[in-house]
C-alpha cells in the first residue's frame, strides 16, 4: 500500500508540476505575443531606416545618398520651408492679393514643366563624359545664387523677387529630374525594388518637410519673411557636393560630334513620341493631369483667412509652421500605410478609393471655414490639425501609386527623359490647379480682407474632386509589378542605347534586364 501511495503522490506531484509549467508556458506565450506585437509596431516605424541599408546593399550607396539629399533636403526641407516663407513674403512684404499670389506661384511650376528639357539635356548632352554629375552642380549653383539674391538684396520689386523664386524652383527641378532619371533606370532594372525606392523617396520628402515646416514659423518670426530665405541657400550646397561624389561611369567618348548629338536627340524625341501614342501610356498620363488640374487650389485664400485675426482664427507664424509640421508627420504615416498594406493593390482600385477619400476629406475645410467646428465644440487648433493629418495621409496614399505608375510607363533607354515628360504633365496639372483656383478666387472676390465667398470656392473644389472619379477608367487595372508597355519598345530602345552614348544608362547585363519582361 505504501508503495502505491508513494506512486500516487509522485503522480500528483508530476501532474501539479506539469500544470504549473503549462501555466508558466501560457503566461510566457502571452508575454511573447505582447512583446511580438509591440516589436511589430516598433518595427513599422523603424522600417524606413531599414530601407536605406537594404537598398544600399542592392544598389549603389551614393545613389541612395542622392535620394536622401534630393528628396529630403531639396524637395522636403526646401519645398516646405519655401512654401511657408514665400506665403508670408507675398502677404507681408509685397502685400499682394491671394488670387494674384496663386498666379505667381503658378509661375514657379514653369521649371517643373520644363523637366523634359532637363531630361533631354541629361540624357543626350553629357558634360565631360558625365550625364548626371554636372547637372547636380548646375542645380546647386542656380538655386543657391537665387536664394542669396532674394534674401540679401532689400526693396526688391515683385518681378525681380518672382524671378529669384523661379530660379530657386529651377534648381529644385533640375536636381529632381536628374535623380529621377537614376530612379527610373533602377526601377526598370530591378522592378521589385520600385515600390521600396518610391517609399524611401516619399519618406525622405516627408521627413524633410517635417523639419522645414517645424522651423519655418520660428525663422519668419525672428528674421522676417525675407531674412528667413537665407536658409534656402543651404540645401543647394549639398546638391553641389552630390554632383562631385555620386557614382557615375564616365562615357569613353568625351567629345562626341555635334551631328551625333543631334541624331541621339532625334532618337530620344522619336522614342518619346512613339511611346506616348500607346493607349496604355497616354490614358493614365491624361488621368494624372486631370486629377490634379480639376482639384483647383484654394491654398492662398485659406492661408490669408487662417492668419487673419478678424475674419479667421488668426493663427500665429509659429502655429502655421507647427500645423504644417504635424501634417508632414501624418504624410510619413501615409507612406508607411502604403508600403505596408497598399503597395501590391492594382492601380485602378487603389486610386479610385484614394480619390474618393480625397474628395470627402475636402469637406473638412468647408466645415472649418463655416466655423461649424465651434458649433460642435471643437477648438480651431485641434480641428485644423485633425484636418491637416487626414488630408496629408490621403494625399500621400493617392500620390505614391501615381509615381510608381509613371515609372512603369518609361521605356528603357530614354527613361530619364520620358519620366521627366510624365512629371512635366503632373506639373502642368498643378499649374492649371493654381491658376484655376486663382481665377475662381478672383471671380468670387476673395481678397486680403474679404472672405465671404471662400466657402463657396472650397465647395466647388470638392465637387470637382469627386467628379474626377468618372475618369478612373483611364487608369490600368494592372498590379505595380506588371509591365505596362510592350516588350518590343523596351528592347528597341535598349538596343539603341547600347550603341548611342547620348542616351541614358543601360544595364550592365542586358540579358538580365530582358528576363524581367
Amino acid at each position: 500500500m505504501a508503495s502505491f501511495e508513494k506512486e500516487g503522490l509522485v503522480e500528483e506531484s508530476r501532474s501539479s508540476i506539469s500544470q504549473e509549467s503549462a501555466c508558466i508556458s501560457n503566461l510566457g506565450n502571452l508575454d511573447s505575443a505582447e512583446a511580438s506585437k509591440s516589436s511589430n509596431i516598433f518595427s513599422v516605424f523603424l522600417e524606413p531606416i531599414q530601407w536605406i541599408p537594404m537598398l544600399s546593399s542592392q544598389l549603389n550607396p551614393t545613389f541612395i545618398i542622392g535620394i536622401v539629399i534630393v528628396y529630403g533636403l531639396n524637395l522636403g526641407f526646401s519645398g516646405s520651408f519655401f512654401k511657408v516663407v514665400t506665403d508670408y513674403y507675398w502677404k507681408d512684404v509685397q502685400k499682394v492679393q491671394p488670387s494674384v499670389v496663386q498666379l505667381y506661384i503658378g509661375l514657379y511650376y514653369i521649371p517643373w514643366i520644363m523637366k523634359p528639357v532637363w531630361g533631354l539635356l541629361t540624357d543626350v548632352f553629357p558634360i565631360r563624359g558625365y550625364r548626371r554629375r554636372p547637372y547636380f552642380v548646375l542645380a546647386g549653383v542656380l538655386g543657391g545664387v537665387s536664394a542669396l539674391m532674394v534674401a540679401l538684396i532689400g526693396n526688391l520689386s515683385a518681378a525681380l523677387a518672382l524671378g529669384c523664386f523661379i530660379g530657386i524652383a529651377a534648381g529644385m527641378a533640375i536636381a529632381d529630374v536628374t535623380i529621377d532619371a537614376c530612379i527610373a533606370t533602377n526601377s526598370i532594372e530591378v522592378r521589385s525594388l520600385a515600390p521600396d525606392m518610391q517609399s524611401l523617396c516619399g519618406f525622405c520628402s516627408s521627413a524633410g518637410a517635417l523639419i522645414g515646416y517645424s522651423t519655418s514659423g520660428f525663422f519668419v518670426h525672428h528674421l522676417g519673411a525675407q531674412g528667413a530665405l537665407i536658409l534656402m541657400a543651404i540645401p543647394p550646397v549639398f546638391i553641389t557636393v552630390l554632383g562631385f561624389v555620386i557614382y557615375e561611369m564616365r562615357s569613353p567618348r568625351l567629345h562626341p560630334e555635334k551631328q551625333k548629338k543631334m541624331e541621339t536627340l532625334g532618337v530620344a524625341v522619336k522614342g518619346m513620341y512613339q511611346t506616348i501614342k500607346f493607349p496604355q501610356v497616354w490614358k493614365p498620363s491624361l488621368y494624372m493631369y486631370l486629377s490634379l488640374a480639376l482639384s483647383i487650389s484654394t491654398h492662398e485664400g485659406q492661408f490669408y483667412w487662417y492668419t487673419d485675426p478678424k475674419a479667421g482664427p488668426g493663427f500665429s507664424q509659429e502655429s502655421v509652421g507647427a500645423i504644417y509640421a504635424i501634417g508632414a508627420m501624418a504624410s510619413m504615416v501615409g507612406v508607411l500605410i502604403y508600403h505596408k498594406t497598399l503597395k501590391d493593390i492594382p492601380f485602378r482600385n487603389l486610386l479610385f478609393f484614394a480619390q474618393l477619400l480625397y474628395g470627402a476629406s475636402g469637406m473638412l475645410d468647408l466645415i472649418f471655414i463655416l466655423r461649424w467646428n465651434l458649433v460642435l465644440g471643437i477648438p480651431d487648433y485641434f480641428f485644423v490639425i485633425t484636418e491637416e493629418c487626414i488630408s496629408r495621409i490621403i494625399s500621400r496614399i493617392r500620390w505614391i501609386p501615381m509615381i510608381v505608375l509613371s515609372t512603369r510607363l518609361c521605356p528603357l533607354g530614354i527613361e530619364g527623359t520620358f519620366f521627366a515628360l510624365l512629371m512635366c504633365i503632373d506639373s502642368l496639372g498643378s499649374l492649371t490647379s493654381k491658376w484655376g483656383g486663382g481665377m475662381v478666387l478672383h471671380v468670387f472676390h476673395v481678397t486680403r480682407t474679404d472672405f465671404t465667398n471662400l466657402w463657396l470656392v472650397i465647395l466647388i473644389r470638392n465637387i470637382l474632386r469627386i467628379a474626377t472619379l468618372g475618369l478612373i477608367f483611364l487608369v490600368p487595372k494592372a498590379d505595380p509589378s506588371d509591365a505596362l508597355i510592350p516588350q518590343d519598345i523596351l528592347i528597341t530602345h535598349s538596343t539603341v542605347t547600347s550603341d548611342d552614348e547620348g542616351l541614358e544608362l543601360v544595364p550592365k547585363n542586358e540579358k538580365e534586364v530582358q528576363s524581367f519582361f
